[in-house]
């Protein structure tokens, strides 16, 4: 049964709390808005008008009319609208009116994750009226059993872009009767296509694209997306088609009362503030204890872990039963785990579930009434696709957004209006990135021998990119085709689309000698070195051995009150300048690059007081990868200045990388940890000091282009960060960076503001 919200009782319980200090930074009342119709230009078959018609779905608001509009004029359509807006009727119309009209029309359905596939099987069962045997999802955990029959049968196939990658595009043999008649291909959550996965998965849309053409069939791609700010261009260059845009959201919702909640601070001159997860368990445990069905979002599994245990100790002072109302969510549950739960808090069964991204999208939950974001999610689009989790009916409903000890974060504690006000971030792809189109094209050429036509569906960097294979000989030509060498067997299989590096390694428990997890082999180093702490289903790991070799980690279960965080120094070379350009009398430029990490130990830190309380060696091997960075000049009279007013330059430099790093986000749809930094008094590359911003992904992935186009826009913002903190010496919230290798030294908050100054030419 839904509940009521009272927010202005709830937060006048909060703000009488003994431990609240005026952690409430900013209450945005988002009113109401009510619904906009529109009519289609022609009428629906009558069996499918009067489904959607018992199911309450019609009248069909303005975007879902347009959308289905453009569908039937067999153009691809792009609908970019908020959470809980209907995108799904605008692809499931078209899709069940083609199958009931055109005898032996497939649909091919994409979904980022395996419970968005599930859910979505569920409802359009329901759209059918009936339940039939055409409908179904084909993913890792369909049985053996049924994998021929819905090869056989199915007319709409419900995926994920993995299993289309490693189990139908390699076998296409046996799924010529869909590719052959494949009408529409559906991209649900098209945002989250992006960086390293979406450049993946426009490698893969572009396999998929040159067998529907062997096969005789050029269907539509209908995409949905939450709202970015380049849905077109984004769709483009995920299919690499051309597209119309839908983003006149037409949909009602309830109002909202979105509030920052800023930690506050515990020593004002050192910029410290109360941890932000132990205000996440304060906020979520009495939105809990209050009746109020809520889902409390951390940014990393270790963090859903954490706030979990805290929640349930602190609900089971106040009624045991409390205790077992809540539950965790993240990736790497078992799926029948998952879905479990996610049945519970549908059902009603559950009051709380402390989650990872992993409930971000659009699994049906039910109607929550509050959500807490424990930190910015790092783009203004999953912020808003978080918050949209609570009040997906017409009621008034409740988020939070905690402040975490970041500047990103600080900047929008202080500045809420950019955004409240703020147009949406550009999504960011590059299907030309090499290392990802060279996977995709030996996979390709497994599929169906590669030809000169395929540079119009790989696009320019095809050419080279074969060149370059062929050089390396795993690509051989006869006769203006170019086959696999014999010596590769099965490509996809060594490609995975959620990583750079495509390995990953295995995480044992050595009490019981099972597999824990599996980790990707670029962030081993990071997460399961010797002597780090991995958490896993809330139990604490210590890891015992790294087998780099046998690609396996061993770790025991251990109870320590702290967790690891490693620590690594980071070298660059510059390759070569792609462009530059001078932003007044600054010389800033975008070009290729080497990078260096080693991990060179690690720090220990007291869960939620993050107190390091204690540091160790390692000695691991550096890891290399080339990437795409910007660097800009530092002008000459700025270090002048330094040296007169007797302040750090190299401690300035190193502040200024930091803030700069932690903002970029601002401009482009991407995490802090996709980004990477080196600031140097003298780089022996340029002869002078440097600053650099990298994609921490081998090939990039689009970022450093982004901060290169906007710049000055970037410095701007970034001084903003760094002049409005009220520490005085620099902290986590403007200077301060947790993955700093060099342990935060040196830092100049001073120096990094003339500096700024500097470039902006104040």
């Amino acid at each position: 049964m839904r509940v009521i919200v009272d927010t202005t009782a709830f937060l006048n319980h909060l703000t009488a709390q003994p431990s609240y200090r005026s952690q409430i930074a900013h209450i945005e009342n988002i009113p109401p808005r009510d619904a906009k119709y529109a009519e289609l230009d022609k009428p629906l078959v009558a069996n499918l008008q009067d489904c959607l018609n018992k199911h309450g779905l019609l009248p069909l608001y303005t975007h879902q009319a347009e959308a289905v509009n453009i569908a039937r004029g067999g153009k691809n359509v792009m609908v970019s609208t908020s959470s809980a807006s209907g995108k799904t009727l605008c692809y499931n119309i078209p899709v069940m009116e083609s199958i009931l009209t055109e005898p032996g029309s497939c649909a091919l359905y994409l979904f980022p994750t395996k419970a968005l596939a599930q859910d979505q099987l569920r409802g359009l069962q329901e759209l059918l009226c009936t339940p039939i045997e055409e409908v179904a999802t084909f993913d890792g955990d369909t049985p053996q059993s049924e994998r021929a029959e819905i090869r056989k049968r199915a007319k709409v196939v419900l995926t994920n872009p993995d299993m289309l990658h490693i189990g139908i595009l390699p076998n296409h043999q046996s799924w010529i009767r869909l590719l052959r008649h494949l009408k529409y291909v559906v991209l649900d959550e098209a945002h989250i296509y992006r960086g390293v996965f979406g450049s993946h998965v426009a490698g893969v849309l572009r396999r998929l694209h040159r067998l529907c053409n062997l096969y005789g069939s050029t269907p539509q791609f209908i995409c949905c997306s939450a709202t970015i700010a380049n849905p077109g261009e984004h769709a483009e260059r995920l299919v690499g088609l051309p597209f119309k845009v839908v983003d006149n959201d037409g949909s009602p919702h309830g109002g909202k009362d979105f509030i920052f909640w800023n930690p506050p601070l515990i020593d004002e001159t050192k910029g410290v503030r109360r941890s932000a997860n132990s205000e996440a368990t304060n906020l979520f445990s009495e939105l809990v204890s209050q009746g109020i069905r809520s889902l409390t979002f951390a940014r990393t599994r270790r963090l859903t872990e954490l706030i979990y245990s805290y929640s349930k100790q602190r609900l089971a002072e106040v009624s045991l039963p409390l205790a077992g109302k809540i539950k965790a969510y993240r990736a790497g549950y078992l799926p029948e785990e998952r879905r479990q739960i996610e049945q519970e808090l549908f059902s009603g069964e559950l009051r709380g579930v402390v989650a990872t991204t992993a409930l971000e999208l659009g699994v049906d939950i039910g109607d929550l009434e509050a959500t807490v974001l424990t930190g910015y999610p790092g783009s203004i689009a999953s912020t808003w696709q978080q918050a949209g989790r609570s009040g997906r009916g017409r009621e008034k409903s409740l988020s939070f957004l905690i402040g975490l000890d970041n500047p990103l974060d600080q900047y929008f504690m202080h500045h809420p209006d950019y955004f409240f006000q703020k147009s949406f971030e550009n999504a960011l792809i590059n299907p030309d990135n090499p290392y990802i189109l060279k996977a995709h094209l030996l996979c390709a050429a497994w599929e169906c021998p590669l030809n000169g036509d395929d540079e119009k569906i790989f696009g320019s960097a095809f050419t080279q990119a074969r060149a370059e294979l062929e050089e390396q000989g795993l690509l051989k030509e006869r006769k203006s085709k170019w086959y696999l060498s014999p010596r590769i067997a099965y490509p996809a299989q060594s490609v995975s689309i959620r990583s750079s590096s495509g390995e990953s390694l295995a995480l044992i428990d050595t009490s019981t000698g099972s597999l824990l997890e599996t980790i990707e082999a670029s962030v081993a180093l990071f997460q399961v070195h010797p002597g780090a702490i991995y958490l896993h289903q809330g139990e604490s790991y210590l890891v015992t051995e790294l087998d780099l070799a046998g690609h396996t980690a061993y770790a025991m279960p251990t109870n320590v009150p702290y967790y690891t965080q490693a620590k690594d120094i980071t070298d660059l070379h510059i390759i070569r300048v792609i462009h530059s350009r001078n932003c007044g009398s600054v010389k800033v430029c975008l070009g290729e690059v080497e990078v260096t990490t080693t991990v060179v130990g690690f720090r220990k830190k007291a869960q939620f007081t993050e107190q390091v309380i204690g540091e160790e060696p390692l000695d691991l091997p550096p890891q290399h990868f080339s990437t795409i960075a910007l660097w800009f000049d530092l002008p000459n009279k700025v270090s002048d200045k330094l040296t007169a007013a007797q302040l750090d330059f190299a401690g300035g430099l190193h502040a200024a990388e930091h803030a700069t790093i932690a903002i970029l986000p601002l401009f482009a749809l991407c995490d802090r940890n996709d980004i990477g930094g080196v600031s140097t008094p003298f780089h022996p590359d340029t002869g002078r000091a440097q600053i650099f911003i990298y994609d921490a992904y081998p090939g990039g992935i689009g970022i450093a282009e982004k901060g290169f186009e906007l710049i000055e826009e970037l410095w701007q913002a970034t001084l903003k960060a760094i002049t409005e903190c009220p520490c005085q010496e620099g902290c986590p919230s403007c200077i301060q960076s947790p993955k700093c290798g060099n342990n935060n030294k040196p830092l100049d908050k001073k120096a990094a503001q003339m500096l700024l100054e500097g470039l902006l030419n104040y």
